[in-house]
């Protein structure tokens, strides 16, 4: 993999000049992104909405390893990791999905749950899986989530809620230090009480340990109420994004108006 020399920048994470055609050569062929280019800085979070094919969720995947790029290149902390195998790239970029089961293991407990994230990327070697004396820790920090989850904690996470379920995997992807928190509808599959629960945690999250996050959404609502940044996406490019305080002057109806135009630019 080419490299650059790390360097000390407010720029947290850039995607520069990006390509990506699906289904290349075949009458299925989408050209998705064309010469795509962005910037995170540090200490951001972006919040970023678009209709369905707009660009959102490979963007995510490009940026964590999933995907990978025609052309151009991803860089993360001055770092070129482009050609970094997705789960390399898991060491310093946590993710949230939108499914609640793909974040844990449903089969284990709380506890196994939460020491497993504990020990990322350490080797475990002969070493018991479970570090008895870390067990208050990990009570301390589910109490952070105000679900009760610190009394269940020997509890299979598969019959956890999917807004317990859902609570615990932000909870476990960012245990460990994290460059980038990337949050991919995280609240889309949840009943509206979870969904204000969840976010209402990810906003303390985000703020306590002060990590840049990328969270794409469809709840306009969200989009307009968290984070200092906003994008909004359409055939591969942003058609917003407004910053600060110009974010935090930005209304629901302003989205939607767009969207609108979109729609009818579209023929929808």
């Amino acid at each position: 993999m080419s490299t650059l020399p790390t360097f000390e920048t407010p720029e947290l994470a850039r995607m520069e000049h990006i390509y990506k055609t699906f289904n290349k050569g075949t009458v299925n062929e989408v050209v998705l992104f064309s010469d795509f280019n962005l910037s995170i800085a540090k200490g951001d979070f972006v919040s970023v909405v678009g209709s369905n094919g707009s660009g959102k969720t490979t963007m995510l995947n490009i940026l964590c390893g999933f995907t990978e790029v025609d052309s151009g290149k991803v860089y993360l902390n001055g770092r070129d990791i482009t050609g970094l195998k997705e789960y390399k790239r898991a060491k310093f970029i946590g993710r949230v999905f939108q499914d609640p089961a793909k974040g844990t293991c449903p089969s284990l407990t709380i506890l196994e749950n939460m020491a497993l994230a504990d020990n990322k990327n350490k080797s475990f070697n002969l070493s018991p899986g479970i570090n008895k004396k870390r067990v208050d820790y990990y009570r301390s920090q589910l109490e952070l989530l105000k679900l009760g989850l610190e009394d269940k904690i020997n509890l299979q996470v598969g019959s956890l809620s999917g807004g317990q379920r859902q609570a615990l995997a932000l909870l476990i992807s960012t245990m460990t230090p994290i460059e980038l928190l990337i949050l991919d509808e995280h609240t889309a599959a949840l009943d509206p009480r979870s969904s204000e629960t969840v976010m209402e945690l990810t906003q303390r999250v985000v703020s306590e340990k002060k990590i840049t996050t990328l969270m794409v959404t469809h709840n306009l609502r969200y989009a307009v109420e968290y984070g200092n940044r906003l994008l909004m996406m359409h055939n591969g490019g942003c058609v917003i994004d407004k910053a600060g305080e110009e974010k935090q002057n930005v209304k629901v109806s302003d989205l939607l108006s767009v969207f609108n135009e979109i729609s009818i630019e579209c023929g929808n």
